[in-house]
């Protein structure tokens, strides 16, 4: 069948958040142009950052210009919004792709054509408000950027051989998700290989960062929920083990990261020595460290105690709390 081709190609919207539909339209309208401007418009008081829906919009749609614009003008003046995008292209678009009935007449008032795309929503039946509503229902139609924006993420934390990787590996099996391995065990493996003693500062920065760093990765194939083995909040208490201070930078980044619950492993479980741990004389004592920590923050947290099935039990009746619109699909 031959398609119409044309020149500019329009769309603009709030894209709040950009879902499959959105990517739905933004792909029919570079089907059918040479060229493809999206014009998002946001506001200071979005729920999602106007610059950051523009980079997520780049990235799934590279083959379109994205422009963003700062939304100040009456929704409902078409006259202005016309007058405005004109001035914003440097000309008339050829074609404006809407699934919205402003469409029609928002182009006409710039002599363009208006191509109408799934109104009734039935190739892509999703919207940015059911999205931001309940983004675990809409799963299905939103790409891997905005899965790490929604998905919630549960940490793990504890001292030595308290049972942290062996929770986040239980509870990524029964939530059907992935889970991040501790980067600090990586790094110390390959430390103590090659001989080193010492620890710096800047070698838990280092840590903490590239542990966000695969957190932030892992999030994007997540299935509504992201286990985190760790993360730059327990890279602060092994700074003050290992170094026996603070250190300002770490507790900054750390405080900057992206938690939604924390989970403390109790230490009533056997010490086991695996080769790497020698921490063993204050186990105990570095449980209280999490501990006080935890307490002194405001991200909702719980300790777990008892066997791997209670833990995990412990965990799935506080995520239910928590988020009780979370539609749990579990192994």
């Amino acid at each position: 069948m031959n398609v119409e081709r044309f020149g500019l190609g329009l769309l603009i919207g709030k894209f709040l958040p950009p879902h499959r539909g959105h990517r739905f339209l933004i792909e029919t309208a570079v089907s059918m142009c040479e060229r493809v401007v999206v014009i998002v418009c946001g506001k200071p008081v979005d729920p999602i950052p106007p610059k950051l829906r523009a980079a997520w919009l780049r990235e799934l749609a590279p083959s379109a210009e994205i422009l963003l614009i700062d939304d100040r003008y009456d929704e409902n003046d078409t006259r202005v919004w016309a007058e405005n995008t004109m001035g914003w292209l440097g000309r008339a678009p050829d074609v404006v792709f809407t699934s919205e009935d402003y469409g029609e007449r928002y182009a006409g008032m710039m002599g363009a054509r208006h191509v109408m795309v799934d109104r009734a929503r039935q190739k892509v039946p999703c919207s940015g408000t059911a999205v931001r509503d309940n983004p675990f229902e809409m799963w299905d139609y939103i790409d891997p950027p905005l899965r790490e924006w929604f998905a919630k993420r549960i940490v793990i934390v504890g001292a030595e051989s308290t049972g942290t990787t062996t929770l986040a590996m239980d509870l990524a099996e029964v939530l059907n998700t992935v889970w991040v391995p501790e980067y600090g065990r990586e790094y110390s493996a390959l430390k103590q290989a090659r001989g080193e003693l010492d620890w710096t500062s800047e070698e838990f920065i280092e840590i903490a960062r590239e542990q966000t760093r695969q957190e932030d990765a892992a999030a994007r194939e997540a299935n509504r929920i992201l286990v985190c083995d760790t993360n730059a909040f327990a890279t602060v208490q092994w700074h003050r083990r290992y170094m026996g201070k603070r250190t300002a930078e770490l507790e900054a980044f750390a405080a900057g990261c992206r938690v939604d619950l924390y989970v403390l492993t109790g230490d009533e479980i056997p010490f086991v020595q695996d080769g790497l741990r020698d921490g063993e004389h204050l186990r105990h004592e570095m449980h209280g460290w999490f501990e006080e920590a935890l307490a002194a923050q405001e991200i909702p947290w719980l300790m777990v105690r008892g066997d791997r099935s209670s833990r995990v039990k412990c965990v799935i009746i506080r995520m239910l709390e928590l988020w009780p619109q979370l539609q749990l699909e579990t192994s």
